[in-house]
């Protein structure tokens, strides 16, 4: 067979891996893999080049991904979907490989559905809201750069008394604020899933304050939700992306926030945000291991037919879950959890 590959939508940890293993694996069968550049813009445009093992062997400990990337939606224009369906049969292709987030894979899952190219999917976000997964690679290695500036930023917050606010992508999802708050032992934390309260904040920040401890570090999402934020967001023209989501680099999350906490505590407080500093650099082991054994099993489910469907991380088996499922809600943070980790963020 003939597969084209693809990486779609926002880079992360662990693309190079899943891209190195689906080689591998194809080699096995006989498959000859092309790669499909800058996302679903290489079928939209014929972008392709060949994929061997000389071109992947090396890419263990590589960041980025080697096939490049954009938020290219095929969906968006009519003359864009024409092309990806005449480039499909030109280029000679018998499957499309995705690796990508809601996004990407919802590309794939419509592409099947709708009019019957067979597509398969691997799971990658760094912000680990993808459903129907335990985890997406990606998701891990961002944790431990940002667990990694959280402690760097409390060593400068206590040294000089001060309060840092620490912000991290997050759109919909709070999974890299929550591991992040609760790995760097954070005084705070916001997430998208539940309305930002600066009142509780400052009570809580006041009882550590109270008890002598003049400095701290609290850790929100991109997306997290405040009433006084929200009302003058309203009042601004939201850039959007080729999706429709809104671009939140201009939200200003990290500022809001350190302005709010030196007014409400009266400590001198900084900001910093972490932003695609996340998305680079050698992933983690584990984002590693996992993103060549999703990559190994999305080659398997192609040589199978069973297309249609995305490899997928449930305990420690890698299996098939129907591409629709995936992409049909995003995978938030469970308040139980959230209720749970609160004990170490009131004292």
């Amino acid at each position: 067979m003939k597969i084209g590959v693809l990486t779609g939508g926002g880079d992360c940890c662990g693309l190079n891996q899943a891209i190195r293993a689906a080689v591998m694996r194809a080699m096995d069968f006989n498959h000859e893999m092309v790669g499909l550049r800058e996302g679903w813009k290489g079928l939209v445009e014929g972008l392709t080049f060949p994929l061997g093992l000389d071109d992947v062997e090396g890419l263990i400990d590589k960041g980025g991904t080697l096939l490049e990337s954009s938020r290219t939606n095929p969906f968006k224009k009519e003359e864009d979907l024409r092309a990806s369906l005449e480039n499909f049969k030109r280029l000679g292709l018998d499957c499309v490989l995705a690796l990508g987030g809601d996004d990407t894979l919802g590309v794939a899952s419509r592409l099947f559905k709708e009019y019957q190219v067979p597509t398969v999917g691997v799971p990658k976000t760094m912000d680990n809201d993808l459903s129907e997964t335990d985890y997406t690679f990606g998701f891990d290695s961002a944790v431990a750069v940002a667990v990694d500036a959280a402690d760097r930023l409390k060593d400068t917050a206590r040294s000089h008394r001060r309060y840092v606010v620490l912000e991290v992508m997050g759109r919909h999802a709070g999974w890299v604020a929550l591991w992040t708050a609760v790995a760097s032992g954070a005084d705070w934390l916001f997430i998208p899933e539940v309305p930002g309260d600066l009142q509780t904040m400052a009570a809580q920040l006041k009882k550590k304050l109270a008890r002598g401890k003049h400095w701290g570090l609290v850790v929100a999402s991109e997306g997290t939700h405040f009433e006084a934020l929200n009302a003058a967001d309203e009042t601004k023209e939201k850039a959007l992306d080729a999706f429709g989501h809104e671009i939140l680099r201009e939200r200003g999350i990290g500022p809001f926030l350190a302005e709010e906490v030196e007014k409400r505590m009266e400590v001198e407080t900084r900001f910093a945000v972490l932003g695609h500093i996340v998305r680079g650099g050698s992933p983690t082991p584990f984002d590693r291991i996992l993103a060549s054994r999703l990559g190994i099993k999305a080659v398997e489910l192609i040589s199978e037919g069973r297309f249609g469907h995305m490899a997928s991380l449930k305990g420690n088996e890698i299996t098939a879950v129907p591409l629709e499922a995936a992409v049909g809600k995003t995978k938030t943070v469970p308040l139980a959890l959230y209720e749970e980790i609160l004990p170490l963020f009131d004292k």
